[in-house]
């Protein structure tokens, strides 16, 4: 079924806004519409229902990335707790070169997430299940990616200390937040430095068509983050660094 006439209208407008041409990308996102319905009647992947929310609220939002100039070229990308696979889905979508890994705690999410990147045929995106505080101690993931999305729920300190040791150093790590970000950042910087990374930059935004407001917030991986970060499973969430 995919997409109706209206949600392709929302998708395409909504690009626009955003400076992206969907127009080559319209039957990835009609199917991805589709398998995340037929998905979400299994198991719970979603609290979204509505077209308009699923285009405006996972689709579009997860684009929000590329409105930062940090997504050319054949970039090694985690996605930290995807979920149903948001940003890193779309973001595979619209940028075919990155190689995306689509990481998740949740086995039932990483399960359909491998059924999307099979249907779709998404070359060079990699569903992972596991912990990021074990994940992330191992050798083939230590430090080895360029970029980090992570659009969570959880506090700032606690992202950054599961997202940046991927980070190689140079690498970026984005945030996505709310409008109450600023509460969050005045308590980053220690755990900031305790991490190897710094605050490069806040980008406030509005969502197209809800006008909801919405914040990227850049991390730069400075320096090696020391062996002891991520702590164990649970710990950074309990225990803050912030």
């Amino acid at each position: 079924m995919g997409l109706s006439p209206e949600g392709e209208r929302l998708l395409l407008e909504g690009g626009r806004a955003l400076g992206l041409d969907l127009s080559p990308h319209l039957k990835a996102f009609s199917t991805l519409y589709d398998l995340l319905l037929e998905g979400n009647r299994k198991a719970s992947l979603t609290a979204l229902r509505t077209e308009r929310e699923v285009v405006a609220k996972h689709f579009l939002d997860s684009l929000t990335l590329l409105l930062l100039p940090l997504w050319e070229g054949p970039l090694r990308v985690l996605d930290l707790g995807t979920g149903a696979g948001f940003p890193g889905l779309p973001l595979k979508i619209v940028r075919p070169e990155l190689e995306v890994v689509l990481l998740d705690a949740t086995r039932k999410k990483v399960a359909f997430l491998e059924e999307v990147v099979a249907a779709l045929g998404l070359k060079g995106a990699f569903p992972l299940w596991g912990r990021a505080e074990e994940v992330a101690h191992l050798p083939e993931h230590r430090e080895a990616y360029q970029r980090v999305t992570a659009r969570a729920v959880a506090h700032l300190c606690v992202l950054a200390e599961l997202g940046l040791p991927f980070l190689g150093p140079g690498g970026v790590m984005v945030a996505q937040k709310g409008p109450r970000v600023a509460e969050e950042l005045a308590s980053l910087p220690k755990a900031l430095g305790l991490l190897g990374g710094s605050l490069r930059e806040v980008r406030s935004l509005r969502l197209p068509f809800l006008e909801e407001e919405r914040a990227l917030v850049v991390l730069a991986k400075e320096v090696p983050t020391p062996a002891a970060y991520p702590r164990r499973p649970g710990v950074p969430e309990k225990k803050p660094l912030c």
